[in-house]
């Protein structure tokens, strides 16, 4: 097996089961069955190491994201296909996931970094879908950033934050209210 890539397994595993503070090289050593030395002739710091990750991760979004999208499709089906898969990949991806958690509870700039990392994808892909659809009428004019930034956190409250003192909505559900306050608001009107 190649070496740099039984290393960041490894990397990924334990900043996946600890989060980036309480990883270790020693850590990533041992899971790795590989010496600490082997680790530095890759990476020369703990941060390098986690952003190879991170970029992987990232890499994967962008992967999900030319594999949901279909220009023949209405814009907001395509939103609704893609943020769908986005927040599947979160769930299920134990790395996001555990630095969702740390962010949260102890907030390391490691974490918010990597996070932020993660949302901008999302905003730029929605961002350049929204300028898109306004040159091609399928939405009124309206500055792409803020609705894209709207969109995001709509559904990040809609499919997490409602959820801790709220029955949880389905998919279903949280796809009308989004159509009520953006499609049917943002919808170019013949």
């Amino acid at each position: 097996m190649d070496r740099k890539k039984q290393v960041l397994e490894a990397a990924s595993r334990s900043f996946a089961l600890f989060g980036y503070k309480a990883t270790t090289m020693d850590q990533v050593a041992k899971i790795a069955n590989v010496g600490k030395g082997t680790i530095y002739t890759f990476f020369d710091t703990k941060e390098q190491l986690f952003d190879e990750i991170v970029n992987g991760v990232i890499s994967e979004m962008k992967s999900i994201i030319l594999r949901e999208v279909d220009h023949d499709k209405k814009f907001f089906d395509n939103l609704f296909r893609v943020l769908d898969s986005f927040l599947e990949f979160r769930s299920e991806h134990e790395l996001l996931i555990k630095l969702s958690q740390e962010l949260r509870d102890v907030g390391t700039p490691q974490s918010q970094e990597a996070m932020a990392q993660v949302e901008n994808v999302i905003l730029g892909y929605i961002e350049k879908e929204v300028q898109r659809a306004v040159s091609q009428r399928e939405l009124r004019e309206c500055d792409p950033k803020i609705v894209s930034f709207l969109m995001v956190k709509m559904y990040i409250a809609l499919t997490s934050e409602w959820n801790k003192n709220h029955k949880p909505l389905t998919k279903e559900e949280i796809k009308e209210h989004i159509r009520l306050f953006l499609e049917n608001g943002l919808a170019a009107h013949a």
